[in-house]
């Protein structure tokens, strides 16, 4: 969390620091600036003022002072009375030496007679004045010699200053004189403290009223930020434990939830029971209608669902259309069955109004009751989701508790459903064909192409056995894509081989048919294979067709503007309606073998063979019928008007190589 009052405090005091530092700093360079500025204006003012009293009689001596060596110089008369002059000039004075140098740098005289004769020809300060420029700095010397005595710790200012009789005239000597300015140092730098004092004063007021304002705001800022913190925790928890789309605890919560009732079971012998919830059919929705439809009809269960449960009850949405309710505190089983039912009739009771349109759905629940079907979280949930499955099975829209046999049968399901999505991957599936004939003719006109299922454990698996499971579970779209490639694979391998070329049936499903890819599908097919389109026949369920009737009749059209050749597989089991005949694009339909098997004994099998039969030849439909065993019943369906037939009267269904010796030796019977 950041902290401002100690962030404020830290750059407060380097801040001040800093100031103080600068504003010394700056106090002291331009005030001794000034004071060294003074004392050369001073200094220069004290030389000027010897040059024009005593000076002249002093010029040449300077001048030609260098023909002469060091004792000389010290034992020459000029030297006393220089010595005597410069004394009374600096007398009430801070002066506290004066040194003179010719233009050869030669030191001419020092009030420190040690040092006269010394070369300074190469000090900086000379220098700049032999051109014409005073030169002058401040230095500390802790002992000093100034005329005849010795003074210590002294702050003295020394200017280098050009002796001449104008600002335009050359320059005759150099004067050195030193200030002793140790009191206005002293002064200085007290003025100095004084001034950083203040400045620091100033500061700490101003510091200590931001510093209150700033603790204040800190803790204003703190405060919402652990509000927004907080707030923030309990989002990210709400989404890790909640549904996005419903808003429902989710597999998370409910794995907690349902584990937290476990431990409370067991510490105070309570009961309790899982609610296995799944919408049936639910996939035709997404299907027929969209992603999106979809959603608003879950969102619309859920808004459902909760009032229907007590407070301590609670409902999470495990994904897709499925729900798990956990019912606490159960005092009799049978109260399960009551919450239930009651689930069952919120879901189902009144229709749903999304998006301008009004749709119904039911639902399937299975349920498992701690201790005696589960144990654990995970077995709970396991045993109520094989209730579920029962449910189905039981024709939907309707709850089962769960049995042991049921597990049985639920684990069978699940390990077939596995095995389903492995399949494809792996190549297990292969299609048989069965033939079809033409009652005039005798000839093979067709064939239906029908999937197996060759498991690597279970042998050849019955369609009846995994195609359910299939339609189920959302795997039928993907089987059937790959059956319809498949057929027209082989039946464009067998026209290429030279066989007859004849067109070959292939089934699908309601979600296939329903697939908005699917015409796209069947042109890619076609297009990946060559097979022209006259030689494939699709065939539909009435229930597929009557779903959504114009939706089906734009499809079917589709399908008949490519070429396709259409039916209408198991005619009579459905709706059989006369009125949907004649609008749908249809060439075909076929009989179902439940109204042939009694053929042509039955009296009601044979009606209803007349009836189909004068129904297609007033809407100049063909007609097959399946399921033909006997020649009995071949005889009867020519006589009264058939076209075709199927079955094993006429042939089994068979692998690929098989049927392709069966349309050489037929076509060689013929010739």
């Amino acid at each position: 969390m950041f902290k401002l009052t100690r962030n404020f405090s830290v750059t407060s005091l380097i801040g001040l620091v800093a100031v103080s530092a600068a504003l010394s700093f700056l106090y002291r360079y331009f005030a001794f600036n000034a004071l060294v500025e003074n004392e050369a204006r001073a200094n220069a003012a004290l030389t000027q003022a010897f040059h024009n009293s005593v000076w002249p009689g002093y010029l040449g001596f300077v001048a030609d002072a260098s023909r002469l060596d060091r004792n000389e110089i010290a034992g020459r008369p000029e030297i006393s009375r220089l010595r005597g002059d410069v004394l009374r000039q600096m007398g009430g004075l801070n002066v506290v030496k004066v040194k003179i140098y010719n233009l050869d740098g030669l030191t001419v005289f020092s009030t420190d007679a040690t040092q006269i004769g010394e070369d300074k020809s190469d000090n900086a300060g000379f220098r700049h004045a032999k051109a014409g420029e005073t030169a002058s700095d401040i230095t500390f010397r802790h002992q000093f010699d100034a005329f005849e005595q010795v003074i210590v710790d002294r702050n003295l200012v020394f200017s280098y200053i050009p002796v001449r009789t104008g600002a335009g005239a050359p320059v005759e000597a150099v004067f050195e004189v030193y200030s002793d300015v140790t009191d206005l140092v002293d002064k200085l730098e007290k003025t100095q403290w004084q001034i950083v004092a203040s400045v620091l004063g100033v500061l700490a007021l101003l510091y200590a009223f931001l510093f209150l304002i700033v603790r204040r705001a800190d803790r204003i800022i703190n405060a919402e930020t652990e509000v927004e913190r907080r707030a923030n925790e309990e989002r990210l928890r709400h989404q890790a434990y909640h549904d996005s789309l419903t808003g429902l605890p989710n597999r998370t919560s409910l794995i907690e939830r349902v584990g937290e009732a476990i431990k409370r079971g067991r510490r105070n012998g309570e009961t309790f029971a899982v609610l296995f919830l799944d919408l049936d059919s639910f996939k035709d929705i997404n299907d027929s209608l969209g992603h999106s439809v979809g959603d608003l009809m879950l969102q619309a269960v859920a808004e459902r669902l909760q009032p229907a449960l007590r407070e301590q009850d609670t409902v999470a949405r495990l994904g897709g259309d499925e729900f798990v309710v956990t019912l606490l505190l159960l005092k009799r089983t049978e109260h399960a069955a009551v919450v239930a039912e009651k689930l069952l009739v919120a879901v189902s009771g009144t229709p749903y109004s999304i998006e301008g349109r009004e749709l119904s759905i039911t639902a399937s629940i299975g349920i498992s009751v701690f201790p005696d079907d589960g144990k654990d979280v995970n077995e709970l949930i396991k045993n109520a989701d094989a209730a579920l499955y029962h449910a189905k099975k039981m024709g939907r829209n309707n709850f089962q508790f769960y049995a042991q046999d049921i597990g049985a049968r639920a684990f069978a399901i699940l390990s077939m459903e596995h095995s389903l999505r492995r399949a494809l991957e792996r190549g297990e599936f292969l299609l048989h064909f069965q033939p079809q004939m033409d009652l005039g003719s005798g000839t093979t006109v067709g064939a239906e192409a029908l999937i197996r299922w060759e498991h690597p454990e279970m042998g050849m698996v019955s369609p009846a056995e995994f195609i359910p499971i299939a339609e189920e579970r959302g795997l039928i779209v993907a089987i059937g894509d790959w059956v319809l490639n498949e057929a027209c694979r082989q039946n464009r391998e067998w026209q290429q081989a030279g066989l007859a070329a004849i067109p070959v049936g292939v089934n699908l499903s309601a979600l296939q048919f329903r697939d908005k890819n699917l015409i796209d599908k069947i042109a890619a097919a076609l297009h990946k294979t060559g097979l022209s389109a006259a030689f494939l026949e699709i065939e539909l369920t009435e229930s597929a067709v009557m779903q959504d009737s114009e939706s089906a009749i734009a499809t079917m059209r589709a399908m008949k503007e490519m070429g396709l050749h259409l039916s209408i597989d198991d005619f009579g089991t459905g709706y059989s309606s006369l009125n949907y005949l004649k609008r749908f694009p249809l060439d075909k339909l076929k009989i179902d073998r439940s109204f042939v098997r009694g053929l042509p004994h039955d009296a009601d099998d044979a009606a209803i063979a007349n009836a189909v039969l004068g129904m297609a030849r007033a809407l100049r439909l063909k007609v097959i019928a399946e399921g033909v065993e006997s020649g009995q019943q071949a005889e009867f369906l020519r006589q009264h008007g058939c076209d075709e037939i199927q079955g094993y009267y006429f042939g089994r269904p068979m692998p690929a190589e098989q049927f392709a010796r069966f349309l050489q030796e037929q076509h060689a019977l013929l010739h």
